[in-house]
């Protein structure tokens, strides 16, 4: 990879940091954008991101800076990785800073609170950009892993081929290899309800229920997924790749997932308070539960995994009581 292309990533936490390596591996010239200069100087001087991922050495030529003008001067790459019911505020205020022709994309998996917006949604609309310069990473992506330089693959979504496999080169290294996709639709909901189906598995986990519980969960919840992909025209092949089954099964298997960790703080029987206040990043599936079933509900799609989680994580409902609520539905043909 050239050393003339550039990026900008907008946000240092875990999976932010950790592209920005990746990048930077496959030799673009990488700043990163954070708001606490103690953080850029960490990033700067020492190499590390003590904050988010203690132990891992970054490349020597990532750089930070809290100047967002800075980061998105002349950027080919502008990378949205912040949490992603605050991006429409933040995005407002980096709208004005961006390059002309820079491409944005989103690291974030989650669905807008309200609007039920995908992020490639909500980016253009804040930005104003069109479809054809927003591109979407997912896949089975834990973020520690990848700035270790252990083997991974992703997705890389546009709906310009193109410009898909511009970003593709721009970040494949001898340890990322993203494939190229146009289904941006199915990436970002195999992306955004993974995180509940994470929280549904993490709560059995939490609650002893077994292995095959753990099963059952993640089959059905790709069911789930796929049901409202097709509502809104994704492509099911989708949810058989990277983007829905391989990040719904690393997600629900890894210890290094957020959302997996929090159903299983839930289902130890942790108040959510109590789970938040352990919990020093995002877990997305927390907030976006309420969004993704907000949306099923427009579209006409059943997702009782879903409906659960939403009942035990913020309507107070005891977790053996949504078990059993959610066992005793009526018996239906599986490809219902």
């Amino acid at each position: 990879m050239s050393k003339s292309v550039k990026a900008a990533v907008f946000g240092t936490g875990s999976w932010g940091t950790a592209f920005g390596t990746v990048l930077a591996d496959a030799g673009c010239e990488v700043t990163l954008w954070a708001r606490r200069p103690e953080l850029v100087d960490a990033v700067n001087s020492t190499h590390t991101n003590p904050d988010y991922l203690p132990g891992v050495e970054l490349p020597r030529s990532l750089r930070a800076t809290t100047d967002a003008a800075e980061a998105a001067r002349d950027a080919d790459f502008t990378v949205l990785a912040v949490p992603s019911q605050t991006l429409r505020a933040n995005l407002a205020d980096w709208t004005p800073l961006l390059a002309p022709d820079t491409v944005l994309v989103s690291l974030m998996k989650g669905v807008e609170l309200g609007t039920t917006m995908r992020m490639s949604e909500v980016i253009d609309d804040v930005a104003k950009v069109g479809p054809g310069r927003i591109a979407v990473v997912t896949g089975p992506n834990l973020a520690r892993e990848i700035a270790s330089r252990m083997p991974a693959a992703a997705v890389v979504a546009c709906t310009d081929e193109a410009v898909a496999q511009k970003l593709q080169a721009a970040s494949h290294t001898p340890y990322f290899r993203p494939y190229t996709n146009t289904d941006v639709v199915g990436c970002e909901l195999g992306g955004a309800v993974k995180n509940v189906i994470g929280l549904a598995v993490g709560i059995a986990d939490g609650m002893g229920l077994g292995d095959n519980a753990k099963g059952s969960l993640i089959t059905r919840g790709l069911a789930e997924t796929t049901r409202l992909g097709l509502a809104m025209g994704a492509d099911p092949l989708t949810f058989a790749g990277l983007a829905g089954l391989g990040d719904l099964v690393a997600t629900c298997s890894s210890p290094l997932s957020r959302n997996h960790t929090f159903g299983t703080n839930l289902g130890k029987g942790m108040t959510l308070q109590e789970t938040i206040a352990v919990t020093r990043q995002t877990a997305e599936g927390v907030k976006s539960c309420e969004s993704v079933l907000d949306l099923a509900r427009r579209h006409g799609v059943d997702m009782p995994i879903t409906e659960t989680v939403v009942g035990i994580v913020h309507e107070g409902k005891p977790p053996v009581v949504a078990l059993k609520e959610l066992m005793s539905r009526s018996a239906k043909p599986e490809r219902r």
